[in-house]
């Protein structure tokens, strides 16, 4: 079937998969706007109808967690906000959430202008932007409240690694969270404990570790957890909801879980990366491909022990989304750091796989069902950050970010027929259950049966609101009930005070 160009679309014959149920049901599409769902629906006569029969049809993805055309290290991301965000299409993914990140000092709305002016000729799904926080002061502040008022960002991310780079220190931090919790955002960490790792960098080198197995090595899994614990505690204490980006270690997990299951506001999120089949990974003889996994915090080498511990946690509601972390480097600037992991660039591919693997490791793999495989791949993110009910779900008034997937249809992943701008992919040979067949971004048919019809500037910027219900019902609740209140005492009298002391000592 060719692809339609045509506004009006008639979903025939599918299976509607939202993160609540599934049933049967047709689908009708104008003006990019989901205007029907059911049976024996009236439509007009020209419309474009695509069957489904025999397919699930679902929310198109959410990636919380991408990093497009980043300057990173001295080098730039290689898939930039166009190749990204087709290659995203061709796996299912709608909407990305990038990242703002400049250097420290830099304005954070001159970052974001910047950003916005790469992004918005580009992209060929719908986009919104988190602002990285690297410096902090006055300026800072004044602007990240301008950012949320005036510029749709509702979310923050901080740094506790890379030591004079983009790390905070614990102050800083706490002065941050008391902004963000004024401003109705939410604050997002990369947790891990960035002087132990500085150190740690110092010993390998010490050592004559300088290959790309130094980079785990510096960076062992309480490297993380730690961090972990630590900013939920100061983020806790000044009653701030906090988002984890790329939980990958068993210890941090837990202590996301332990956080939550204590009723603490807190959400975690592993990455595609996380699920990785090649246990060697950095560890590898082939420098190339060793470097080709270098991401922080790093894949774990325990024979997929981790994998699987996450999966259940993601399944269960102890982590509540999922991105890729995608920031793809070729090659010729992974080689920067050969003869020194410390300066390999971070980052590999998953924006194109993401739904795939999370597919094939937690639905066909029996861990979670058709409805959580939705929640965590798109639904939760649109609750988390506001985007909610306008993305995440098959309902009428919805935008019609629709994915139609076949859950019985295998792909074998490769980057000699991936569509990133990246030389590798990490989860190469991996066999994969779960297909996109088509997808349709902002109610129009932009990829079907291996096939593009899309353009540069195609998506666009959503602006996202602070305060999301389903983020701050509970914060807000408990500025009140849980307000600490002061002792009411009399006025302190010495005299008084002294005489009943004596009183007290006599008996």
């Amino acid at each position: 079937m060719s692809i339609s160009l045509n506004t009006k679309l008639l979903i025939k014959g599918g299976k509607v998969v939202n993160d609540d149920q599934s049933f049967y049901a047709d689908v009708y599409v104008e003006d990019g706007i989901i205007k029907q769902v059911g049976n024996n629906l009236t439509v007009p006569n020209d419309v474009h109808i695509i069957d489904a029969t025999g397919k699930l049809v679902m929310p198109g993805g959410i990636d919380t967690h991408t990093h497009m055309q980043y300057p990173c290290m001295g080098t730039i991301a290689v898939d930039d906000f166009y190749t990204g965000t087709r290659a995203a299409l061709a796996g299912g993914t709608t909407m990305i959430i990038d990242f703002v990140l400049d250097k420290k000092g830099v304005s954070l709305l001159e970052a974001y202008h910047k950003w916005r002016s790469w992004a918005d000729p580009q992209v060929c799904c719908d986009y919104s932007l988190h602002v990285v926080i690297t410096w902090w002061s006055d300026q800072v502040k004044e602007e990240m409240s301008s950012l949320v008022a005036d510029h749709g960002v509702n979310s923050f991310k901080m740094f506790m690694a890379y030591k004079d780079r983009l790390m905070l220190e614990d102050d800083e931090l706490y002065q941050a969270y008391v902004h963000i919790r004024k401003t109705g955002a939410l604050a997002q960490m990369h947790a891990e404990n960035g002087a132990v790792i500085y150190y740690e960098q110092k010993r390998m080198h010490d050592l004559g570790i300088l290959g790309p197995e130094g980079h785990e090595l510096c960076r062992g899994p309480d490297v993380e957890s730690e961090a972990v614990t630590r900013c939920i505690m100061i983020a806790n204490i000044v009653n701030c909801p906090v988002y984890i980006v790329h939980c990958m270690t068993i210890p941090s997990a837990d202590a996301i879980s332990r956080a939550r299951r204590e009723g603490k506001v807190v959400f975690g999120e592993p990455i595609s990366a996380s699920f990785t089949n090649d246990t060697e990974r950095c560890w590898h003889k082939c420098w190339r491909h060793a470097a080709g996994h270098i991401v922080g915090p790093p894949n774990r080498y325990d024979h997929g022990v981790t994998p699987e511990h996450l999966i259940k946690l993601l399944a269960n509601g102890d982590l509540e989304c999922t991105g890729s972390d995608n920031t793809s480097h070729n090659g010729a600037e992974k080689a920067a750091g050969k003869d020194d992991f410390s300066k390999i660039p971070n980052g590999v591919n998953g924006v194109e796989d993401r739904m795939s693997v999370f597919w094939e490791k937690g639905v066909a793999s029996g861990w979670m069902d058709e409805n959580r495989f939705v929640a965590v791949t798109s639904t939760n993110a649109a609750k988390v950050f506001n985007l909610y009910p306008r993305k995440g779900i098959i309902a009428v008034g919805s935008d019609a970010d629709i994915v139609i997937w076949d859950p019985e249809a295998t792909r074998t992943i490769s980057a000699k027929t991936h569509h990133q701008a990246v030389d590798f992919n990490i989860f190469e040979g991996m066999v994969c259950h779960g297909v996109t067949v088509c997808t349709i971004s902002r109610g129009k048919v932009v990829y079907q049966n291996g096939k593009f019809n899309v353009t540069p500037g195609h998506g666009k910027f959503i602006p996202r609101k602070p305060f999301a219900p389903y983020v701050y019902n509970r914060v807000l609740k408990r500025e009140t009930s849980r307000k600490p209140i002061p002792v009411q005492r009399e006025p302190y009298d010495a005299t008084k005070a002294l005489y009943i002391c004596r009183l007290v000592c006599k008996h």
